[in-house]
């Protein structure tokens, strides 16, 4: 949906149609060259790859922010 953060373990190319409408994107894999990077920035989203863990830890419906500059992603009450 739009607005949405984009989160998974890892993105493929098949993946780029979702980053149309993706607010951000998060994946537990990856690194700067990653598909999930190379696309974000492409698509002028922020991104946080490699975080080992974010499928298990954000939940659907979880109020984030992600700071791609940063590689932080904020959890909120909501």
């Amino acid at each position: 949906m739009p607005g949405e953060v984009l989160v998974a373990r890892v993105t493929a190319p098949a993946w780029t149609p979702l980053f149309t409408d993706a607010a951000a994107v998060v994946t537990d894999g990856g690194n700067l060259a990653a598909h999930a990077s190379l696309i974000a920035r492409e698509y002028g989203i922020p991104a946080v790859v490699g975080t080992g863990n974010a499928t298990h830890v954000l939940r659907t419906g979880q109020l984030v922010t992600v700071d791609g500059n940063a590689g932080t992603i904020e959890t909120h009450e909501g």
